[in-house]
């Protein structure tokens, strides 16, 4: 059986806020068991039953009776990024268990080993689709969250709201470290900063914006990559407004929706253009957390681990 009191201790070098972890310890609270979020210097002397690692590196040695799995939830990026995979590839250690956020993941680092593995994608808790019926309160035009680091170019966006196109529109900003592209675009009233926020009051936050923006570059290895904004928006009912690439063309095909699809240079983002497009939501049933970690394999692996089942007739 399960361990009694089982701990699972999810290592992130930063203990940064990461939405699956929030997602992780719901899921597992509900069978008792405890889940702890430390840093690579605080797992050494951490008891714990499992060792997950948000991947990274990890030259620690195993630990006698602690399964260690290592998760990967995203590819290196430049620069050097193949020499990085190579080098995580040959210097990690080997764990019991990988999960993968997508095949496209998985192939970048060529592991040739005999590791069990899974995919875990995003996932989008049930309680946000619960405000997809709900009207938004239309405080801004538009709602940007997640990643605003120099990699993705996030002032060709904020420039068509300060002389641009849209520099009639508001955009609602949910971020972090954003302190210097705050100063630079300071004078831009309709342009407004928040966060970070805690993950559950990120809902209420989109819900204030009429359009939520998907902006990507169509370059390796973000174009293949799942954007857990563009999940965001659509689970709590945004329309969304993207620009053209991978990954959210092959998501359109498989899950269905309508979006107003965008130019990578951004000269077709226009109001009344966006205004004029017709909307409709994706299929997100498979898309929710409690889906994404069940299809993953990861229970079955520490299930067979300890010998043990997650009986949910036992939830706590």
């Amino acid at each position: 059986m399960l361990p009694p009191s089982m701990r699972i201790a999810f290592v992130h070098n930063n203990k940064a806020f990461l939405s699956e972890t929030e997602a992780y310890r719901g899921f597992f609270a509900r069978y008792g068991i405890d889940c702890v979020v430390v840093n690579k210097e605080e797992i050494k002397k951490m008891p714990c039953d499992v060792e997950w690692r948000l991947m990274g590196t990890d030259l620690s040695p195993r630990r006698r009776g602690v399964l260690k799995i290592h998760e990967y939830t995203s590819t290196s990026i430049p620069p050097w990024r193949k020499w990085k995979n190579l080098g995580k590839k040959w210097l990690n250690v080997e764990p019991d268990y990988r999960l993968f956020l997508n095949e496209y993941v998985k192939n970048s680092f060529g592991f040739e080993d005999d590791v069990e593995y899974g995919y875990r994608d995003m996932g989008i808790p049930d309680s946000w689709m619960q405000l997809a019926h709900q009207p938004s309160t239309n405080e801004f035009d538009f709602v940007y969250l997640g990643d605003l680091s120099p990699i993705r170019e996030p002032e060709k966006l904020l420039d068509c709201f300060a002389s641009g196109n849209l520099r009639e529109q508001s955009l609602l900003v949910i971020g972090k470290e954003y302190d210097a592209l705050k100063n630079r675009y300071s004078r831009y009233n309709n342009i407004q900063f928040i966060g970070p926020l805690p993950y559950e009051q990120i809902p209420h936050q989109l819900k204030r914006a009429r359009f939520g923006i998907n902006f990507m570059m169509d370059k390796e290895p973000l174009n293949r990559q799942t954007s857990t904004k563009f999940l965001e928006y659509a689970a709590v009912g945004l329309p969304v407004v993207s620009t053209q690439y991978h990954w959210i063309m092959q998501f359109e095909q498989q899950y269905g929706g309508q979006y107003c699809y965008i130019k990578q240079d951004l000269s077709d983002l226009q109001w009344e253009r966006v205004c004029g497009t017709m909307y409709a939501s994706p299929d997100l049933k498979n898309w929710t957390w409690e889906q994404q970690i069940r299809q993953s394999g990861v229970l079955d692996c520490i299930e067979d681990h300890w010998g043990g089942t997650f009986d949910d007739t036992l939830q706590f």
